[in-house]
C-alpha cells in the first residue's frame, strides 16, 4: 500500500548508514525504489511489516522505496530477504520487447477466414496478446474448445464478434470486451458482412 508524506515524521533510523541523494548524475546510476516497491506490494506486505521484520523504521524504508536514501549493503540485503526476491533482481533490465506494426509475426491459431499476429513476441511467456482480422464468416469452427491459460480476454478494436460458449451465446461489437476463465469451452464467428478486428490476451501464455 503506498503511503503519503506522513511516513517522513517517523524519522529515517540507521541514521550512520543513510545519507540523502542527490539527482542521479547519470541515467545509468541505480535507483531500486520502485521495484522495491513493487515487491513489497505483490508480496502483500505493509511498509510496517516490512520494515518491523528488516529491523529498519517505516520512514526509513519509505524513503527508501522512493529513492531518497542509500541503504548499506547489509539493510539492502536483509529488506530484499524479506521481500524473498534476490538483490541481483532490483538491478536486472526490465525484460521488454518491441513490435512494429508491420512486423508482428504471423500465427495460426486455427480457424478459417483468419490472419492473427502475435504482439507480444520474444521471450514473454506471461502472456499473449494476438491480433485476429477475421473475414465475414470466418471464425474458429464448430466444435468448442479451451486453452490452457487461466485467463482469457477478448476486445473488439472493430466488426462484430460472436462467441459461443456451453448454452450461452456473447454477442459483441466494436468497444465490446469479455472476460472468461481459459478452461472455458467457447468458440467464435464473424456474423457480419465486414471484416472483424479482435485483440485476445491469454495469460500465461499457453
Amino acid at each position: 500500500m503506498l503511503r503519503g508524506r506522513a511516513d517522513d515524521d517517523e524519522g529515517d533510523g540507521m541514521a550512520g548508514e543513510v545519507r540523502r541523494l542527490t539527482r542521479p548524475s547519470h541515467p545509468a546510476d541505480a535507483r531500486v525504489g520502485a521495484r522495491l516497491r513493487a515487491a513489497r506490494q505483490a508480496a502483500g506486505l505493509t511498509l510496517a511489516a516490512v520494515a518491523a521484520e528488516a529491523g529498519l523504521t517505516k520512514g526509513f524504508l519509505s524513503r527508501l522505496e522512493r529513492d531518497e536514501v542509500s541503504p548499506s549493503v547489509a539493510s539492502l540485503v536483509t529488506v530484499c530477504g524479506v521481500l524473498g526476491i534476490g538483490v541481483g533482481q532490483l538491478f536486472e533490465p526490465p525484460a521488454t520487447s518491441l513490435v512494429r506494426a508491420a512486423e508482428a509475426p504471423p500465427i495460426n491459431f486455427g480457424g478459417q477466414g483468419v490472419r492473427e499476429v502475435l504482439l507480444t513476441a520474444g521471450a514473454q511467456r506471461d502472456l499473449h496478446v494476438i491480433r485476429s482480422v477475421i473475414e465475414p464468416g470466418g471464425g474458429g469452427g464448430e466444435e468448442l474448445y479451451s486453452l490452457a491459460c487461466d485467463v482469457e480476454f477478448v476486445h473488439v478494436l472493430r466488426g462484430r464478434l460472436r462467441l459461443l460458449l456451453p448454452g450461452e451465446v456473447v454477442e459483441l461489437e466494436a468497444g465490446d470486451a469479455f472476460t472468461m476463465p481459459g478452461a472455458t469451452p467457447h468458440t467464435w464467428l464473424n456474423p457480419s458482412a465486414a471484416t472483424c478486428e479482435v485483440l485476445w490476451v491469454l495469460t500465461p501464455a499457453p
